[in-house]
């Protein structure tokens, strides 16, 4: 009787929770996977049927947005932003481990930018580096470091590299968070043992700071890469993917399909493709990471 009991609770709490997941989740994500096989315009719903492959033959031998230049951007924005948000956020998770005087305050301005919306913070960071009024052009040329101001969204070659500037100081308190975390269960035991056996600093972070909290370090960067890639907002209010698609990634891509040229097909097909690359990321990393365990 009281085995029944608690299959009846097992089911009566789990099927309310499945029944929400299934039908936000999976139901949307099947019927976007059957629209990217269709020719699905809003400019021609006459033309709606099932087009096989041809939505994914589209985007990837498009003749006016090269899709190998959009995975190329996109691998520099993923990778330019991961590496420098991680490098700056462990640093400034070393200097907060310890206390000082301030560091409540100080902490809350590090942490601020990750409550911004990323929208917010491409349009001011898109009125930063502007090419006429930006302040960045101003203190340049205020301290001659330049005789003229410098487009650097308008420049192909500086447009990537203002976008990922924008995004690492947003990614930054991510990292500085999750990492300062992990610093405090570093056993200070641990530490004190190194150090009477003539460890320094520089050792004692590589060969026990950093081996104790490599799986929340692995977490973190794995799930960021994931985010980051799906993170479009930074890009869309500073440069729109422009200009001439340098900062074009898949993102902004699938975006473009739908809410521009309305073609849900193509649109849901560049999803897809973004879910296909993330999962082999995704698969690839934690064979990675269990290979590091064993």
């Amino acid at each position: 009787m009281k085995i029944k009991r608690k299959e009846y609770n097992f089911w009566f709490l789990f099927l309310p929770a499945a029944i929400l997941v299934t039908s936000i989740i999976y139901l949307p994500l099947l019927n976007g996977i059957q629209i990217a096989f269709k020719n699905y315009n809003l400019f021609d719903l006459s033309q709606v049927g099932f087009n096989g492959l041809d939505n994914f033959k589209n985007i990837i031998f498009d003749e006016h947005v090269s899709f190998t230049k959009i995975l190329f951007n996109t691998f520099l924005w993923v990778v330019g932003s991961l590496i420098f948000q991680f490098l700056l956020g462990f640093l400034l998770a070393l200097l907060l481990k310890d206390d000082f005087f301030g560091k409540k305050i100080y902490s809350g301005f590090i942490f601020y930018p990750w409550a911004l919306s990323g929208f917010a913070i491409g349009l001011v960071w898109s009125w930063l580096f502007n090419g006429q009024f930006g302040i960045v052009n101003d203190l340049l040329i205020k301290t001659n470091l330049i005789n003229q101001p410098i487009g650097f969204l308008s420049d192909p070659n500086l447009a990537m590299v203002s976008v990922i500037i924008a995004n690492v100081w947003y990614g930054v308190p991510y990292f500085a968070i999750m990492l300062l975390a992990a610093l405090q269960t570093v056993p200070k035991e641990v530490i004190e043992s190194s150090m009477i056996d003539g460890a320094n600093s520089f050792q004692q972070l590589i060969s026990i700071t950093i081996p104790y909290i490599r799986p929340t370090i692995i977490s973190t960067i794995m799930l960021r890469t994931l985010w980051i890639m799906n993170f479009p907002d930074i890009i869309y209010g500073m440069t729109n993917g422009g200009p001439v698609n340098a900062t074009n990634i898949l993102a902004i891509q699938m975006i473009n399909k739908i809410f521009k040229q309305y073609d849900y097909g193509q649109g849901t097909a560049m999803g897809l493709i973004i879910i296909g690359i993330l999962l082999i990321y995704t698969i690839a990393m934690l064979y990675f990471t269990s290979r590091l365990e064993d």
